[in-house]
């Protein structure tokens, strides 16, 4: 076996660093405005009616420093419907039709509605995402960054609804990777998508709470 030089001991040591650099290079978010951000949403969302994905939500409440963490899986159809059910030990299931959001709980069979704000309703947002973006939506700061092929989107509703800021994560085929709700209180959950399937024709059964 050939000992190695001085070079050969000091060459892992010298590329070590510059690998590193280079791959934080790659992951480094690149500059892109709000405008080309939501405009990169819009095409990636334009060819889909509906979705389905398996998801993993983690809720960290103001008042506690331990996460609460549970399986569940969502549905979406276009313009306005968005059906959400989380699995044990925490079992709920969530029906949001435009701006009227609807909690269902099926162990104490009891429910509770709430009426969101206008600038929070889904309807207005896929009626401002039906064609090209050229201006800001209002009402609520936009900014935007892109990391490769996945793009970054953080909204912060200027009104005095529930939702302080929400970050959205996705590719631009429009697959989403991750959303990040918090709100007002404090309370902050991060939802991380799998398995997300476009287009599968879902029906009006599809979105009952009961």
């Amino acid at each position: 076996m050939t000992p190695r030089t001085g070079l050969g001991r000091l060459l892992p040591a010298l590329l070590l660093p510059l690998v590193i650099v280079a791959m934080t290079r790659v992951a480094a978010a690149a500059p892109l405005s709000s405008l080309e951000g939501l405009e990169l949403l819009r095409r990636g969302f334009a060819g889909v009616t509906d979705f389905t994905a398996e998801i993993t939500q983690e809720k960290q409440l103001s008042l506690m420093k331990k996460k609460l963490t549970a399986t569940g899986v969502i549905r979406f159809r276009k313009p306005d419907t968005f059906y959400m059910e989380i699995f044990s030990p925490y079992t709920s299931r969530l029906l949001l039709k435009n701006t009227d959001l609807v909690i269902f709980y099926p162990r104490e069979g009891t429910r509770q509605t709430i009426a969101l704000p206008p600038e929070e309703g889904l309807g207005k947002w896929f009626t401002y995402l039906d064609r090209p973006v050229t201006t800001l939506p209002d009402g609520v700061d936009v900014r935007a960054e892109r990391r490769g092929g996945t793009c970054i989107l953080q909204f912060a509703p200027q009104g005095k609804g529930g939702v302080k800021a929400l970050g959205l994560t996705f590719l631009e085929d429009g697959s989403i990777r991750q959303i990040v709700i918090t709100e007002q209180n404090g309370d902050r959950a991060t939802i991380t998508f799998r398995n997300m399937k476009k287009n599968v024709g879902l029906k009006d059964r599809d979105f009952r709470l009961e």
